[in-house]
């Protein structure tokens, strides 16, 4: 069984990547002009404490008037001037949308309910659900107030979202509630449809909803629509692209927003993120020096810390997400970077670290997923079985996406109790559901596919979608999603030399090394694949439950 690797969105950003995704606190504050260049930034070289962790690095080496009187994003902006808008109207840059403090999109809601219930009913009736719930999303036949068109999303998470300030208690819908109330007064500030545009980029990542997406696009072209260029629409258009996993169109947008202000701090981000998920690590790498030496802070450190990580160079990325944390005051940051600590710390199998990390995140903000997450995954390579599928379960319940699922039902596999295996096949059934849904608002899933539908779907399906995957952008990702596909599908010869590239950075990860054992072992090298599924098992014993499992059995096997 394949173990699942950090995806999202970027899927491979830092802390715990989720599909709807990993990724951290925002790059700045939210606020309703655009962000102003900062001269005198260009000239710090850098914060003190990042400089002090790449000293010790630099040797390694995205009629036409709606309801509410605000005309869609297609419409002419100047008609907009003096619409009236009706008390109670929504907004969200053409067309009306479910007010943020009602709840999520229905069609997640459904996906939620489905996820509950499938802990409980038998694999033929979720499979109908969830078959019908996918027909649903795709169509839109659930669809709430605007049209709407889809891991880990890897829907993906946003690092370039809004400010951690409004993470924290809740107060991300508020901040939407607010900004929605200043634009039926203001509608031509092209600041706040800016803003409004990554809020709810970021809105579609905290509560795993997709169709946040289309919201997100209208505001953005309404931006753009009132102030051609402003960098402030185009960065949100590249964190955009991001989460959507459009990484080209994400470098692009972030290009042109720092042409117009060499200093924005979101785009700066997005574009190290971009670089990173296309596989261009060296670039990456340049780009965060570049962002550190303009806007410092907690987005670069983290930045900083998984483009060394994916070098292999796990104690610089220690040490730039210990500075981080040193320097993080509020409950959004302090939980994402002690996260991204668990994570480091997890991937090496220093599960009491991580655990020590995830609880310090918890005492932050005790809802942040990716922490209880984490600490799930801890306490399943530690032997809590029965710990990880309550806190498993947990996040599922709350938000299900493709990894905490396929995670879910690899806990059930490997716990063996009666009806298990049905709870597992439910919760494999739901990621198909996912899919549809981010596929109907623009996500790219194909990665996710690949390495849901690999262990627990549709091989051949995987294979197709790993191969487009690959044909967009080659990271040790894509590389290692491909080598698996190819494997499960009886391609091993074709599967060993993208195996090879996954683990060719230096990127200490025991699920690619388990993969590439696998592949070794199938085309005939028993001594390489002994080599390298031990290397797997000292590396993180505990990777994946039903992983390390059958990495044990082909170690008995070749020996």
């Amino acid at each position: 069984m394949s173990p699942r690797t950090k995806e999202s969105a970027p899927e491979n950003g830092p802390g715990g990547r989720w599909e709807a995704g990993p990724a951290g606190p925002a790059t700045g504050a939210a606020h309703t002009t655009s962000e102003p260049g900062s001269p005198g930034a260009g000239r710090r070289g850098g914060s003190v404490a990042a400089r002090s962790v790449k000293d010790g690095m630099n040797a390694d080496t995205s009629d036409g008037k709606t309801a509410t009187g605000i005309p869609a994003a297609g419409e002419d902006a100047g008609s907009a001037a003096s619409a009236p808008v009706p008390a109670g109207g929504t907004v969200d840059g053409g067309g009306e949308v479910p007010e943020p403090a009602a709840g999520t999109d229905e069609r997640i809601v459904a996906l939620r309910r489905f996820s509950a219930l499938g802990r409980r009913w038998r694999t033929a009736q979720l499979g109908l659900c969830a078959a019908s719930l996918a027909v649903a999303l795709t169509a839109g036949a659930v669809a709430v107030g605007a049209v709407r068109g889809g891991g880990s999303v890897p829907v993906a998470s946003s690092p370039a979202g809004v400010s951690p300030e409004l993470l924290a208690g809740g107060d991300l819908d508020a901040g939407i509630r607010a900004l929605q109330a200043h634009l039926r007064v203001q509608p031509r500030d092209h600041g706040s449809w800016a803003t409004l545009g990554l809020a709810y980029v970021e809105q579609a990542r905290t509560h795993g909803d997709p169709s946040r997406y289309p919201q997100a696009q209208r505001a953005l072209d309404r931006s753009l629509r009132l102030r051609p260029g402003n960098d402030a629409a185009l960065a949100g258009r590249a964190a955009l692209a991001a989460a959507r996993h459009d990484f080209t169109g994400a470098l692009r947008h972030a290009d042109l927003a720092l042409a117009q202000n060499p200093y924005n701090e979101r785009a700066l981000s997005s574009r190290v993120d971009a670089l990173v998920e296309l596989g261009r690590y060296t670039d990456a790498s340049r780009a965060a020096d570049l962002a550190d030496s303009r806007r410092p802070g907690i987005p670069v450190f983290t930045r900083y810390a998984y483009v060394h990580e994916l070098r292999g160079d796990v104690g610089a990325a220690r040490r730039a997400l210990e500075q981080a944390l040193n320097t993080a005051t509020s409950r959004g940051d302090i939980a994402y970077v002690a996260t991204a600590l668990g994570q480091l710390a997890w991937n090496q199998g220093d599960y009491r670290s991580a655990l020590a990390h995830y609880a310090r995140a918890l005492s932050a903000d005790d809802t942040y997923l990716p922490a209880l997450e984490g600490r799930a995954r801890a306490q399943s390579a530690q032997g809590d079985t029965e710990g990880a599928i309550r806190g498993m379960e947990l996040v599922v319940d709350r938000y299900p996406l493709p990894q905490p699922l396929v995670e879910l039902g690899e806990l059930y596999e490997a716990r063996g109790k009666p009806g298990d295996r049905d709870k597992a096949r439910d919760q494999y059934a739901l990621v198909d559901a996912w899919v549809s849904l981010a596929r109907a608002n623009g996500v790219d899933a194909d990665l996710d596919t690949a390495l849901a539908a690999a262990d627990h779907g549709d091989r051949g399906a995987a294979l197709t979608a790993a191969r487009a995957e690959w044909a967009r952008r080659h990271t040790v990702h894509t590389a290692d999603a491909l080598a698996w596909a190819l494997h499960v599908n009886g391609r091993d010869a074709e599967a060993l030399p993208y195996a090879r590239r996954a683990t060719a950075t230096g990127y200490r990860n025991a699920a690619f090394l388990y993969h590439r054992g696998m592949i070794e072992r199938a085309t005939g090298r028993p001594d390489r694949a002994r080599a390298t599924l031990t290397a797997a098992l000292r590396l993180n014993a505990g990777f994946s439950p039903l992983g390390a499992r059958e990495a044990r059995k082909a170690l008995e096997a070749v020996k």
